[in-house]
C-alpha cells in the first residue's frame, strides 16, 4: 500500500514539474516578446524605421495573434514600398479584432485597401477603402484615402460613386487643391456622360438646347447660348430654369433694348414661380437704376424675405435704405452682409463710408482696408479668368433670329 502510495506521489510531482516548465516556456516567450517590443519602439522612437521592421517580425513570430505588433509591422512594410508584404500582417490585425467595431482600426483597413490597390487587386481595395473611409478620424489620412478611392472609382467608370467620395471631401478640406482639382474633373466628366446619353435619348429636345446653350455660355459664346435658349422655349415655354437662364445672359448686355428683353424673362420667370427669389432681385436691381427707388424698396424686401441668406439682397436693400436717407436700418444690413460674404468688396466699401459719416475712425478704416484687399484679389481673379476663358461677345440687339 506504502509503495503504490509512493508510486502514486512520484507521478504527481512530475505532473507538476511538466506544468511549471510549460508555464515558464510561456513566461520566457512573453519576456522575449516583450523585449523585441520594446526595441522597435526604440527605433521608431529613434526615426529607425528600417532597425524596427525585424524586431516586429520577431514579435509577430511569437505572437500572430497581436494587433499592435502586427499593424506596425504592415504600416512600416507599407511606407517602405513593400506593399504586398504589408498585406497579410494588414490582414492579421483586422482579424484579430473581427468581432469589434473597428474605428481604431479604420486607418489599417484603409492602408490595406491602398497596398491591395498597389498590388492590382482592385476589387478588395475599393470594398476596404469603401470600409474604412467614413470611420476615419485623421481627417489628413481620410483626405488621402478618399482621393486614392476617387480615383478607382474614376478608372473604373463608376463617376457616381466618385462624385459621392468628393463631396466629403470638400466640406473636410475645403482649400486643397487636389480636392478641388478631383472635384473638377468627376464633375466635368459625370456632366460629359450625362451630356452623351441626353444627345442619344432625346437629340433635339429642349433639354438638349438648354445643356448646349449652358455649354456655349461656359465656353464664352453668348450669341449662340442665346439661340438655343430661344430653341428650348420654343419646344417647351415652360421648361424650367430656361427664361432666368436667358434672363441672366441678355442682363448683362449694354444694349437697352437688351436688358429690356432681359426684365420680360426675368418676369416670365415669376409668372412659372412667384418665389423665385433670384428674379426678384434681379428685378430691383433694374428698378433702381430706372430710379424706381420705391419699387426697388419693395422688392430688395421681398427678396430678404425669401432668402436671408442672400448677401447681395442684403446688400442691394441697404444701397436702397441709404439713398432714402435710412442709414441706420442699412448699417445692421451691411454687417450682416459681411458676415455672409466676407470677401464683399462692395460691402466692406459701403459700410466704410457709413461708418466715417457716423464718426466711427476706426471701423471705417478697418473696413476701408479689407474693401482695398478684396478689390485687388477680385481683379487678379478676372485677370485670371481673362486668360482661361474666352470673353463673351457683347450681344446686340439684332442679334435675335435663331441660327
Amino acid at each position: 500500500m506504502i509503495a503504490k502510495l509512493g508510486i502514486a506521489s512520484a507521478g504527481f510531482v512530475l505532473l507538476l514539474g511538466v506544468t511549471w516548465c510549460h508555464s515558464q516556456a510561456a513566461e520566457d516567450k512573453r519576456q522575449e516578446f516583450a523585449a523585441h517590443m520594446q526595441k522597435a519602439e526604440g527605433y521608431l522612437r529613434d526615426k529607425q524605421p528600417a532597425l524596427a521592421i525585424p524586431e516586429f517580425q520577431a514579435a509577430v513570430a511569437i505572437d500572430p495573434e497581436n494587433v499592435d505588433a502586427q499593424a506596425n509591422l504592415g504600416v512600416l512594410l507599407f511606407f517602405q514600398g513593400k506593399a504586398a508584404e504589408s498585406i497579410p500582417h494588414f490582414r492579421a490585425a483586422l482579424a484579430a479584432r473581427k468581432e469589434e467595431q473597428q474605428p481604431s482600426l479604420a486607418k489599417i483597413q484603409g492602408l490595406l485597401g491602398m497596398a491591395e490597390s498597389r498590388t492590382l487587386d482592385f476589387a478588395d481595395a475599393r470594398k476596404d477603402m469603401e470600409a474604412a473611409f467614413p470611420l476615419l478620424q485623421d481627417q489628413r489620412f481620410q483626405v488621402q484615402l478618399g482621393l486614392e478611392l476617387v480615383g478607382l472609382d474614376t478608372e473604373a467608370g463608376d463617376l457616381e460613386k466618385a462624385a459621392a467620395i468628393v463631396t466629403p471631401l470638400r466640406k473636410t478640406d475645403p482649400a486643397n487643391p487636389e480636392v478641388l482639382y478631383a472635384a473638377y474633373r468627376t464633375y466635368s466628366d459625370l456632366a460629359g456622360e450625362s451630356m452623351l446619353s441626353l444627345s442619344l435619348a432625346a437629340p433635339d429636345s429642349a433639354q438638349m438646347h438648354q445643356l448646349l446653350a449652358h455649354e456655349d455660355t461656359r465656353q464664352g459664346n453668348t450669341t449662340a447660348a442665346i439661340a438655343q435658349y430661344r430653341k428650348a422655349i420654343a419646344i417647351d415655354p415652360h421648361l424650367p430654369g430656361v427664361h432666368f437662364e436667358l434672363a441672366e445672359l441678355l442682363h448683362t448686355s449694354t444694349d437697352e433694348s437688351v436688358k429690356k428683353e432681359a426684365e420680360q424673362e426675368y418676369r416670365a420667370t415669376l409668372q412659372e414661380n412667384p418665389q423665385n427669389e433670384k428674379s426678384i432681385l434681379r428685378l430691383a436691381e433694374i428698378d433702381g437704376q430706372k430710379g424706381n427707388t420705391e419699387q426697388s424698396y419693395q422688392e430688395y424686401t421681398k427678396a430678404v424675405e425669401l432668402n436671408p441668406g442672400d448677401a447681395d439682397a442684403k446688400l442691394g436693400l441697404a444701397k436702397t435704405l441709404i439713398a432714402m436717407n435710412q442709414s441706420d436700418k442699412a448699417l445692421a444690413l451691411l454687417e450682416q452682409t459681411v458676415q455672409l460674404e466676407p470677401t464683399n468688396a462692395t460691402a466692406h466699401y459701403r459700410l466704410a463710408t457709413l461708418y466715417r459719416k457716423m464718426g466711427r475712425v476706426n471701423d471705417s478704416k478697418r473696413e476701408m482696408d479689407l474693401y482695398k484687399k478684396f478689390k485687388e484679389m477680385k481683379e487678379k481673379l478676372q485677370a485670371l479668368y481673362k486668360e482661361l476663358q474666352v470673353q463673351p461677345k457683347e450681344i446686340r440687339a439684332d442679334e435675335q433670329e435663331e441660327q
